[in-house]
């Protein structure tokens, strides 16, 4: 009795229960091999040259046999092959499958199957082996197979040389591995169904043609061999030595080591894209739920350059990164969120769930290409809206979130001066002015307002890929300052916005903490603070300013880094200024946070008061030390 193969072996008395041994995958083998052989010749690439193609078809079709000599199991499509045969149904099955694996293109750092490879057998050497010439028809009909996919030249051939119906050609494509079967079908049905061609000796392996190969060359490649073989001993003995060999390194990979992540990541058909409406439906409202946009999303080798470039970034790009942003590429398949063309270049964003990427080039080709990130780690709602996607001459376009309904442009230091609307198209601003890249003196500060279903957010361009959010109020409940009340806040701050340019600016947040009578009675003066909290938690920038009645601007009075003052974690805030008023006088005015109950001054000006205000003489030039007292007890010290 033989040996079966019991490995996924059909119900008994279904069609499929037949086995098939290696002798009578043999028979079916020798009787039909020339058939077997045009088979594999139709279903390979005419890009491998005529003379490997006529080879690699013999070596798929004598390793259709079983490896072993256990039986295996009919495959379900075809159950009877030609004329009945399961045999041949077995190892046409075979021919087919280790065909389209040889069609399949080679992959950088990626293993290839062995039919992609040149066969080992059969070889004949000093000679050319190719099929007679047909004629025109003939031709047309080799070019038009090839312009097809391997599945769809599978379809093709299997209908017409084979006389297989549809859904058996599904059956044997589905077994074989392919994903979209009946996606072939339909690419084979583009080119006209002239199957008699498929009979033709153009496409007979085994009635060739010989002709010599370079001779010169074949001496040439001798030589070669020879030098090979002798640099070979000379590398083995040296690797033989004793030494650290990859002792240094541990565990880690050779640098030239395949990393399928890594090579996931670079492909641009792996790259992650949204479906427009997943915002929608979504409980989350940052970067993840943004759709891919713009008219260069289908552009592979566009977006397979800005993988390259970020993981790989060469001498002649220029790349930039805020406080605290790595720059290295991406650990998997990115998510796409633009690819298009910004006034003369092409730019692609993307999204890897920590860092904004944005890459750009020229129109005209990739000289000058930039590369520049962002950390956007925990960016939500607001501070998710808005991405710029350029900036030229004094401008700055922006990518806003799909949930935006409206965008205007505000100048911050103008309260009453009104809105002005941007455009949207695709969720693209119209440009607007941008005080990031402006020099000299400021006098208005430009702002970015956004529209969403919870109302209306203050995004100001502070040199960096993404805008920093707008806030006012007091830190533990702070507010979007686009009503009355937080814009009069801000505009006398506005152009303290420059101070904390490229530093990763996540929120700033305007607090008038304290409104301090004027000692000469020449008015009540105005005490903010401005908090610029970062993307990365440390380098955070707090200012005391300090607004005298009628002053355009506010003057910042103290300055610090790296301090909770005037922030959700301490709501509390103690600055000072040296005033002189109208009549010549100077004086030392200190304010601190509703819940100070008592100021001191020490030092070169020595004075208390009770609450949360404090003013006396002083003489100019005049330093001191603030400390005020909590309600609680606990003791604040001036900012600085």
């Amino acid at each position: 009795m033989q040996s079966q193969d019991v490995a996924q072996r059909p119900a008994p008395g279904s069609p499929a229960d037949r086995v098939v041994d290696v002798e009578q995958a043999e028979a079916a083998l020798v009787e039909h091999y020339p058939r077997l052989v045009r088979l594999a010749h139709l279903l390979l690439p005419s890009g491998l040259g005529r003379s490997r193609r006529v080879l690699t078809a013999h070596a798929l079709a004598q390793r259709a046999l079983p490896r072993s000599r256990a039986a295996a199991p009919v495959i379900l499509a075809q159950s009877t092959g030609r004329d009945g045969d399961p045999g041949y149904a077995y190892v046409r099955q075979r021919v087919v499958r280790t065909a389209l694996e040889a069609s399949l293109p080679l992959r950088r750092r990626a293993w290839p199957k062995r039919a992609q490879l040149p066969p080992l057998l059969p070889q004949v050497r000093g000679l050319k082996l190719f099929p007679r010439s047909g004629g025109a028809d003939e031709l047309a009909l080799d070019q038009e197979l090839s312009a097809l996919s391997g599945p769809a030249r599978a379809a093709y051939v299997l209908r017409g040389l084979e006389r297989l119906t549809d859904g058996e050609v599904r059956r044997i494509l589905t077994e074989c591995g392919v994903e979209q079967p009946d996606e072939a079908l339909r690419e084979a049905d583009t080119v006209p169904a002239r199957y008699a061609l498929l009979e033709s000796p153009e496409f007979d392996p085994c009635s060739l043609q010989a002709r010599p190969t370079d001779l010169m060359r074949r001496r040439q490649h001798a030589r070669a061999a020879l030098v090979a073989a002798a640099a070979l001993a000379v590398c083995g003995t040296l690797l033989a030595l004793p030494g650290d060999g990859w002792g240094p390194d541990g565990a880690a990979a050779p640098s030239y080591a395949r990393n399928s992540a890594a090579e996931a990541a670079l492909d641009p058909g792996r790259l992650v894209k949204v479906s427009p409406a997943a915002w929608r439906t979504s409980p989350r409202t940052d970067f993840s739920v943004w759709p891919a946009r713009g008219e260069l999303t289908g552009d592979k080798k566009l977006l397979r350059r800005a993988l390259a470039v970020w993981a790989r970034p060469g001498g002649s790009v220029r790349v930039s990164a805020t406080p605290g942003t790595p720059s290295g590429g991406p650990a998997g398949p990115p998510q796409l969120l633009y690819a298009g063309g910004v006034d003369s270049a092409r730019v692609v964003i993307l999204y890897d769930g920590l860092r904004i990427a944005r890459y750009a080039e020229p129109k005209d080709g990739t000289a000058g290409a930039a590369l520049d990130f962002a950390r956007v780690d925990g960016a939500s709602g607001a501070a998710a809206s808005a991405v710029v996607l350029g900036r030229s001459d004094d401008n700055v376009r922006y990518l806003t979130a799909p949930w935006v309904t409206k965008a205007t442009e505000r100048d911050l230091s103008k309260p009453g001066a009104g809105e002005m609307a941007l455009t949207l198209t695709d969720g693209i601003t119209s440009p607007l002015a941008s005080p990031a890249t402006r020099s000299g003196a400021c006098t208005t500060w430009n702002v970015l307002e956004v529209t969403d279903a919870s109302g209306a957010h203050l995004l100001s361009d502070l040199g960096e890929l993404v805008p920093a959010l707008l806030t006012s109020g007091r830190p533990t409940a702070e507010h979007d300052p686009t009503g009355a009340q937080g814009l009069r806040t801000w505009a006398p701050f506005a152009c303290s916005l420059g101070e904390v340019r490229g530093q990763g600016v996540r929120t700033v947040n305007a607090w008038q903490y304290a409104r301090q009578p004027l000692p000469d009675g020449s008015g009540t003066a105005a005490w903010v603070c401005t908090r610029a909290d970062t993307w990365r938690g440390d380098g955070s920038r707090v200012l005391a300013q300090f607004r005298t009645p009628g002053g355009l601007f506010g003057a910042a009075v103290a300055t610090a880094g790296d301090v909770p003052a005037c922030g959700p974690r301490d709501p509390h805030v103690l600055a000072g200024v040296l005033w002189k008023s109208q009549g010549g006088t100077w004086y030392l005015l200190a304010a601190g946070a509703k819940g100070t109950e008592s100021i001191r001054a020490t030092g070169g000006v020595t004075g208390s008061g009770e609450g949360n205000l404090l003013a006396v003489r002083a003489s100019q030039g005049s330093q001191a030390e603030l400390a005020g007292r909590l309600a609680n007890g606990r003791t604040v010290h001036g900012l600085r």
